[in-house]
């Protein structure tokens, strides 16, 4: 196949997770619609894990991330820009 190599690395990702035994978690978002989420092997003991640790179950533990606030994205920067008044420089950023 003529492709660029990001191209096949892309595909052959897309290939190794299809092939990957997948789990389907059914929980309820805090508006009250219905959700079900795929996640991989990897992210389900993960998510099992945090839902032991806190004692409740993976529905459970859907629904309360669904409240966490949206995490902040920095925007592009100049490389002269205070980010906050620690005096932290985006300069090496």
């Amino acid at each position: 196949m003529e492709l660029p190599v990001v191209d096949q690395d892309f595909l052959r990702e897309l290939v190794k997770v299809s092939r990957q035994k997948h789990h389907h978690v059914k929980w309820v978002d805090r508006d009250g619609t219905d959700r079900v989420t795929t996640v991989s092997q990897t992210e389900v003991v993960r998510l099992n894990a945090l839902a032991q640790r806190l004692r409740i179950g993976k529905t459970e533990l859907m629904r309360q991330a669904a409240h966490l606030p949206v995490a902040r994205k920095i925007s592009a920067v100049s490389s002269h820009t205070k980010i906050d008044s620690a005096g932290i420089s985006a300069t090496n950023l």
